[in-house]
């Protein structure tokens, strides 16, 4: 067999049955279902900041009086109009990950990588509580 028919085989030497204690505890999907109820709360007192924030400033360029490209104390409003809507945007991105983790919680399939199926570590999912993908399958996407 020559080296191109290889590389499109399955690396079946590297997939391994998943065991009992590769499965998430019951103890840590409670946890990490608080994690990540906590986190969407966070996330959605963020964009209301965001968007009262953003409320202010279109209030602010409405004035007549306010000057702004000219204030050597700080930012143009335009461009604090742009930093608070990429926030307000990341804040919503991140609701939408939190909320499709919750419903792999749900389902029954939160902590198996979306990829290669093999369990995804504890660890990571308490650094990455949204993570879908096991650390060898994230490094070969981002690779």
């Amino acid at each position: 067999m020559d080296e191109r028919a290889r590389a499109d085989e399955p690396a079946t030497a590297e997939l391994r049955l998943v065991s009992d204690e590769d499965v998430l505890t019951a103890e840590e999907r409670n946890e990490l279902g608080a994690l990540l109820r906590e986190r969407r709360r966070g996330d959605l007192a963020e964009s209301q900041r965001m968007a009262e924030s953003l409320g202010v400033l279109l209030a602010s360029r409405s004035e007549s009086t306010a000057d702004d490209e000219h204030d050597p104390e700080g930012p143009t409003l335009s461009s604090e109009w742009s930093r608070l809507q990429a926030l307000r945007s990341d804040a919503a991105h991140d609701i939408v990950a939190v909320d499709a983790a919750l419903e792999r919680l749900r389902m029954g399939t939160y902590g198996v990588c979306a990829r290669c199926g093999q369990p995804i570590g504890v660890d990571r999912l308490r650094a990455r509580p949204t993570a879908e993908l096991c650390i060898r399958c994230a490094v070969a996407v981002e690779s």
